[in-house]
């Protein structure tokens, strides 16, 4: 399914699709399985570093495989493609969506590899995701709303991803630091295609205590407090991604297995447990961006 068609039916109707990272087997089942029983868009992307570490083959494989056995239609996005060539190569590879993020390059190169994506994957039925602006808490690289303007015109990009003051990781906010939503509403308002939040996750306290209960020493760990996700989708949010949730729910439940079960080494098991950990995770962000009961409605 193309990326653009859920994004779209998201942005009109004011619902934000979850961008879910996969990193493995019980992941990518978890993303999928929960979208059907939960009745809602599925959208499955992968980093570079996944791709390193799985391979596109077997990602494309695994995601279409689980896909049919639950027999919904799943989007599989490229998640920060940093080259042309990354980008051809999944859009090639069966990827129906893919993000090229040249945003630390200069504005007019920026501009130009963006072109190029697009160029290849209007014809092919793939849609594209762009960024401008750099995920900081530094506002001079936050986006420009008028150099956005020109950069959908001029690029043709299907979604743009927005800095607002969001950052990767689980160390997003500090003090008394807030997302710039006065800016996210200038963007919304001058342009014309849905936006996209990355670096949404909430990290959230319960989860990160029961890690630290189980052998974790995290630390400072802050997300972007859910009312601000609330708001953001309410300012022309239509996509969120979500990853660092995902890898704490992992791992939290697989430290909670193994130390509630010191004698079992089934490595089976100790993975459907933290699949499970996950599937809550998930179902909590698709009530969150108001995704259940919307799988139909594009």
């Amino acid at each position: 399914m193309a990326g653009k068609r859920l994004v779209n039916a998201a942005f009109k109707q004011r619902f934000a699709i979850g961008a879910f990272n996969t990193v493995n087997l019980e992941v990518n089942q978890a993303i999928i399985e929960t979208a059907k029983e939960e009745n809602a868009p599925c959208w499955v992307q992968t980093s570079e570093k996944t791709i390193s570490y799985a391979k596109i083959p077997n990602l494309v494989s695994m995601t279409r495989i689980i896909a049919n056995e639950n027999k919904i239609p799943v989007v599989l996005h490229l998640d920060h493609g940093h080259s042309v060539t990354q980008a051809k190569v999944c859009i090639d590879a069966g990827y129906s969506s893919v993000m090229i993020d040249t945003s630390l390059e200069e504005y007019e190169t920026n501009l130009k590899l963006t072109r190029q994506v697009v160029t290849y994957a209007r014809s092919r039925g793939v849609s594209v995701e762009a960024e401008l602006g750099v995920l900081s808490r530094q506002s001079d690289m936050y986006t420009d709303p008028d150099q956005a303007v020109e950069f959908v015109e001029k690029t043709g990009i299907d979604y743009l991803a927005v800095a607002v003051g969001t950052k990767h990781g689980a160390f997003k906010l500090k003090g008394r630091e807030k997302i710039d939503l006065k800016r996210l509403k200038t963007i919304h308002e001058k342009v014309p295609v849905p936006l996209v939040l990355h670096g949404a996750s909430s990290v959230n306290p319960k989860t990160v205590k029961t890690a630290n209960k189980y052998g974790a020493a995290l630390t400072g760990l802050k997300g972007i407090p859910e009312e601000t996700i609330r708001k953001a989708i309410k300012l022309g949010i239509a996509k969120i991604n979500i990853d660092t949730d995902l890898r704490l729910a992992f791992t939290t439940g697989l430290r909670q297995f193994l130390a509630e079960n010191p004698n079992e080494f089934g490595t089976r098991e100790a993975l459907l447990f933290a699949k499970e950990k996950v599937k809550e995770e998930l179902r909590h962000k698709i009530k969150l961006f108001g995704m259940k009961n919307k799988a139909h409605n594009p």
